[in-house]
Formats: C-alpha cells, sequence, structure tokens
C-alpha cells in the first residue's frame, strides 16, 4: 500500500487523544470511603467487569474511527502484491520489453501482453498526479520523456515490434538517466520474463546493480511480469535457405506451445514473387521440421517472399521471410597430398547429382598461393597452418567460411587456435575403435531435417590422433576420446575430426559419415554469401551500412510507421534486398523463476507484481480512502452503540403483588 499524500499520516497521532481525555478525566475525581458505600459496591459487584469492557470497547472505536479518518486523508492506493509502497516519486523511468515474445495474448484474455502492461501502467501513472514518465523501450534503447500516460499506447516507441530484448543493457541505460535526473525516482520494468531475454549469465548484470546503488538517491525497482499461461500458439521458422539453381531450399520448423499426440493439421501459405500457393501440413507433437522447394521463375534472378500460417495467441511468429539472389557456384578447396584420402573429400565436396558445387585440390607445398575469397569450405588434410598461411585461415573463419581438419599422416606439433593433433594411436589387433555418442541435436552429425539419424555407429577405425586443447567435442570414440570437436570463430567453425578417410586408417571413405560431415560444412560456409538475404533483426548483418536507407519492401501485416527498422519483413537496405526474421532467442519457452530473478536482481530490494492478464479492467493500484471512510462511520456507529443507557430490569409480577399486600 502507497499513500498519495504521505505527510497526513501525521493525523494518526490523533488517535491518542480519546484516551489522554480519559486518563485526564480520571484524575479529576477524589475516592473518599464511607461505610454506605460498602452495600452499593456489593451490589455492583457482578456486573463490574462488563460495564469495563464496554469501556474499553467505546474507547477503541473512537480510536480506531479517528486513525481511519487520518489515513482516508493519506489517499492510500491498493497495488496487489506488488507493493508500490514508499510515497509518490518525482521520477519513474519504465523500461518497456517489446520483444516478439510480448505480443502473445494470455489464456482468457484479449490483449497482449504488451498493451496490458502500458495499460497497466497508465493506470498507476493515473493515480500519481505530477509524475514525470520517461521510457526505455527494448527496440530503440533511447530514454524518451512522455508528455501524458494517455498517449503511451500511440507512440512508436511502444509498438509491437519482431526484436529480441537485452534487460541488462537496459537498466544500466536507466542508471546512465538517473545519474544525471536528480528527485527520487522509481524504476518500473515490464516484462513477460522469458528468460532469453533477461539473459540471466549476462555479466553487466552485476554492473546494472552496482550502477544502480550507486546513485546518490537508490531509485526503487519494480518488476511488472506480464505472466499466466499464454493462448494456444503455432510458430514458424525458416531454418535455412538456400539457392539450388532454378529452384530456392528452405529448411522449415514449425512448433507448437503444446506437446500432445493429437494432430494438428494447418494450412501453410507460401508466396513468391506475389504468387501464393497453399498446402497443409499435419503436426504430431510439439516440432515439425521439413524441408519445402519452391521453383524459381526463369525470368528473375532474384526475388523474394515468405511463408505464413494462420493467425493465433501471437501473431508475431506466424510468418517467416525469404530473399534469394542470383544463383551462385559452391566452391570448396581441399588441401591434402594426392592420395586416398584426397580423392574421398573431394567426392564427398562435390558429389555427382549436386549442381553448381565444384571442388579444387592443392598440395601442401601449393599451400602459399591460397585464395579464400569465394570459398564455402577448406577440407584440410595436411600439417596445421602456420604465420601467414594461419592468419589466412582465420580471416576466412571469421567471415563465415568453414574449415575441416583431418589428421595429417605425419607428426607435427604446429598449433592452431590453440589446438593441435596428439601422436597417432592404434586399436588393439582384431580390434576397431568405435564412435559411442555424438550429439544428434548440434553438429555436423546431427540429425536430418526429417529426425532421421547419421548411421555415425557404422564408423570403425585403426588409427586416429586426438584433437589437443580447449574446445566443445561433439563425437566421442568408445573410450570417451574426441572424435568431433569444433571451435567458433567469430561467423564461422572450425572442426577437428579424429580420423582420415584412408582405409589404412578408417572406413571415414564409406558415404555414411563423411557425405553428410562435409556437406553440412560446405552448407554452412556457402551461407556466407548469403548474408545480404537473409538476418535475423538485432543482428550485425541486419543493420544498415554507412549512406544506406531501411524501406520495407512486402505488404505483410500492417507495418507501424516509423517503426519499420524493428519489424519483419522484406527490407530494401541501399542496394541490399534482405528477409528480416525474429531472432532465434524469441522462440524460447523457458521463463524466468521467481528464484533466478531474485538472483538477478539480488540486493536492489525490487517488488513483484504478476499480472495474469486475465482482464484488461484490472489495475495496478487502486484509491482505498473510501474504504476508510466507510470503516471510520462503522467505528463511530458501533460507539454510539456502546453508548446508549441500558434498559432498567423489570420486577417480577409475584414480587410486585406480594409487596402491595404486605
Amino acid at each position: 500500500m502507497s499513500f498519495l499524500q504521505p505527510l497526513l499520516l501525521w493525523g494518526l497521532l490523533a488517535a491518542a487523544i480519546p484516551i489522554i481525555i480519559h486518563l485526564l478525566n480520571r484524575r479529576r475525581h477524589k475516592t473518599v470511603m464511607w461505610a454506605a458505600m460498602q452495600f452499593l459496591l456489593k451490589a455492583t459487584r457482578e456486573s463490574r467487569g462488563k460495564k469495563k469492557l464496554r469501556h474499553i470497547l467505546i474507547l477503541t472505536c473512537r480510536c480506531l474511527g479517528i486513525a481511519a479518518l487520518a489515513t482516508a486523508a493519506a489517499r492510500p492506493l491498493l497495488s496487489g502484491m506488488m507493493g508500490w509502497n514508499g510515497g509518490k516519486p518525482d521520477l519513474v523511468v519504465l523500461i518497456l520489453d517489446r520483444s516478439a515474445s510480448m505480443e502473445a495474448t494470455p489464456k482468457n484474455g484479449n490483449l497482449p501482453r504488451r498493451k496490458l502492461a502500458l495499460q497497466r501502467v497508465r493506470d498507476a501513472m493515473a493515480d500519481l498526479d505530477g509524475t514525470r514518465l520517461v521510457l526505455i523501450d527494448s527496440a530503440s534503447g533511447t530514454a524518451q520523456d512522455v508528455p501524458s500516460p494517455d498517449v503511451l499506447d500511440q507512440l512508436s516507441s511502444t509498438a509491437a515490434t519482431d526484436t529480441a530484448a537485452d534487460l541488462s543493457a537496459l537498466a544500466s541505460r536507466a542508471s546512465e538517466y538517473l545519474a544525471a535526473s536528480p528527485g527520487r525516482a522509481e524504476v518500473w520494468i515490464a516484462s513477460d520474463l522469458q528468460a532469453s531475454n533477461w539473459q540471466t549469465q549476462n555479466d553487466r548484470w552485476t554492473s546494472a546493480r552496482a550502477a544502480l546503488a550507486a546513485l546518490p538517491q537508490p531509485p526503487k525497482l519494480r518488476i511488472l511480469a506480464l505472466s499466466g499461461k499464454p493462448s494456444a500458439n503455432q510458430g514458424i521458422r525458416i531454418l535455412s535457405s538456400r539457392r539450388s539453381d532454378s529452384e530456392l531450399i528452405l529448411d522449415l520448423e514449425i512448433s507448437r506451445d503444446q506437446d500432445t499426440n493429437i494432430a494438428l493439421d494447418l494450412p501453410l501459405t507460401a508466396t513468391l514473387n506475389g504468387i501464393r500457393s497453399t498446402s497443409n501440413l499435419s503436426i504430431v507433437g510439439q516440432n515439425l521440421r521439413f524441408r519445402k522447394t519452391l521453383p524459381i521463375p526463369p525470368s528473375g534472378n532474384s526475388g523474394h517472399g515468405w511463408l505464413s500460417i494462420p493467425g493465433d495467441g501471437n501473431p508475431r511468429d506466424n510468418v517467416a521471410f525469404f530473399a534469394y539472389g542470383p544463383p551462385r557456384p559452391v566452391k570448396s578447396l581441399v588441401v591434402a597430398a594426392p592420395g586416398e584420402a584426397a580423392n574421398y573429400l573431394a567426392i564427398a565436396a562435390a558429389p555427382d547429382g549436386f549442381a553448381g558445387q565444384s571442388v579444387e585440390r592443392l598440395d601442401p607445398h601449393q599451400i602459399p598461393g591460397l585464395e579464400t575469397e569465394n570459398l564455402s569450405a577448406i577440407l584440410w588434410a595436411a600439417p596445421l597452418p602456420s604465420g601467414a598461411i594461419a592468419e589466412s585461415l582465420t580471416r576466412f573463419l571469421s567471415a563465415g567460411g568453414e574449415i575441416l581438419f583431418f589428421p595429417p599422416p605425419a607428426d607435427n606439433d604446429t598449433k592452431f587456435l590453440d589446438l593441435q593433433w596428439s601422436p597417432v594411436t592404434e586399436s588393439d589387433r582384431g580390434k576397431f575403435l568405435i564412435l559411442d555418442s555424438w550429439d544428434r541435436d548440434d553438429g555436423l552429425l546431427r540429425d536430418g531435417i526429417d529426425g532421421s539419424p547419421i548411421p555415425a555407429d557404422r564408423l570403425k577405425a585403426v588409427k586416429r590422433r586426438l584433437p589437443k586443447g580447449e574446445s566443445t567435442p561433439l563425437a566421442r570414440w568408445d573410450d570417451s576420446a574426441p572424435f568431433l570437436i569444433r571451435r567458433i570463430v567469430d561467423r564461422g567453425t572450425a572442426w577437428f575430426v579424429g580420423s582420415l578417410p584412408d582405409y589404412t586408417w578408417s572406413n571415414l571413405g564409406d558415404a555414411d559419415v563423411l557425405l553428410p560431415l562435409v556437406q553440412r560444412a560446405v552448407t554452412e560456409g556457402a551461407a556466407r554469401f548469403d548474408d545480404d538475404h537473409f538476418a535475423a533483426l538485432g543482428s550485425r548483418e541486419a543493420a544498415p551500412r554507412p549512406g544506406e536507407t531501411n524501406t520495407r519492401l512486402d505488404d505483410y501485416g500492417t507495418p507501424h510507421p516509423g517503426n519499420t527498422a524493428f519489424e519483419a519483413g522484406i527490407h530494401r537496405l541501399g542496394d541490399r534486398t534482405l528477409a528480416l526474421n525474429r531472432p532465434p532467442a524469441e522462440d524460447a519457452p523457458e521463463i524466468l523463476s521467481r528464484e533466478e530473478l531474485g538472483k538477478l536482481l539480488e540486493g536492489t530490494g525490487f517488488t513483484l507484481l504478476e499480472d495474469r492478464g486475465t482482464s484488461a479492467t484490472d489495475k495496478i493500484s487502486r484509491d482505498a480512502w473510501r474504504g476508510f471512510l466507510i470503516a471510520m462511520l462503522c467505528f463511530l456507529i458501533a460507539e454510539a452503540a456502546l453508548c446508549l443507557p441500558k434498559k432498567p430490569a423489570t420486577i417480577p409480577s409475584a414480587l410486585s403483588t406480594h409487596t402491595g399486600k404486605s
């Protein structure tokens, strides 16, 4: 509970006035004992306790009536679980999460969480007349004065977006603003507590808490959590998009918030260069991954479109956009000495039937002439690079290229990215080294788009080298030694594979493992050439370059004026045509728990209100002075009833008749 006029609470001291008057009245009377008084005291001794209790109740009602009047004059506000206690602030800084997940509608509700948050804040500010409101939204991250809470939902900086949020950065921004704004302040954070937007492992929270605590007058922190179960929702996402001659190959995922075996039929609408087509899908379980191929008209070298599903609990995840440019050859490079391993690697990099793919082989002694600008992937079966070649490969990785390192035939202690090969180890005579485990959800050995696994258990080896150094192992031999490890370098990835596709080493040359291993690296490396066509909002690729202006090309939905840069769609950035989609993290369902929130904001003394959003008319704070006035009237009526004189006792009729006869 808070009070709009907390100074009037000093009026509660007036509740002591009846007690003081009572004590003064007792001192006015002097007790004189006389003989006849003993008979009167004896006659009233039985009712003395009841009279004393009645006097105490009368005094209590008078005190409570005065206290209720003083409390009502201080204008109390009831605010549910949030507890907006502490009086009226001079300034409220509102941090508004307007990420894509905030457009989810709570179950049994009719407004998305973002609009509910604006409504709750507007109602709360109506009770804080004269308090200044400053908005920091999650999309732009800039602070702006709000002239009136009534216009909150009319601002472009409070409109729906397809972006993610970084609450730690926004909290730091709020502390910077408050450092230049003296006075009593409060920070309100309106969010759905989606864990990906709070980034609990982010070290910036430590500095954000310290910055808030270091302010001359630390603000009170209030969390308005738009929680509650959301309405039924399905979302669509493009996992990858690539052009293959006259076809556009899209890997898609459709997810729903219910994990059930009941099939859900959905129409999928594909729009390509203004031409629409619809197909039906059936989803069993929580996710459906599949591949869709769209024919590209022969007349155009570039184009764009989108895939959409019907509207549901969150309209921001019902569409995914794509764009494509002219066909581009996919070229790979094999660095290996002539022999069986080099042959198998070349076949896996450009197999028959894979149009548009080519491969070139270089001997290790030809490496000084290495050109990587137009390469998608490099297959390296030679001693690890050093010097200028290592620098060139590092730049290739940073630009988004993929490198698969295979063991060199001869021992070499050269390091690359702080990784090196161990000496050769061999299996026992008559036995094989086999793969015992591999990550089926991530890496080059992950399951296919339709869920089919890679038969990596068929791999058998008699010789191997182990990659040594800090890295992420994604597959292991049966003795737990790493077979496949990953090192991410900026936008690219370096992979180390623990055996050679040479039958004196292993059967890795079989297509079961080597072909998907290499083709996935080639495909991911080629994706760097599509950065000008496909990106996530908020990423480096989606940011306008110097001199570029942003224009939206598609006509899907109802774009909000002034909000183009934060909406998914087909965007023209200078000479680039770019399909911008919501960040993948916005589809993550994990919600921050109370315990995690408490650890994240430890020491801030924050208060929390969980708003289920079932009623659009609910308010964060309610004026409660009328209730205290009614309570005062009840106390005064009770006091008056207790003060009424007691009815005289009636004399029994039998006793009256007997007395008259005598």
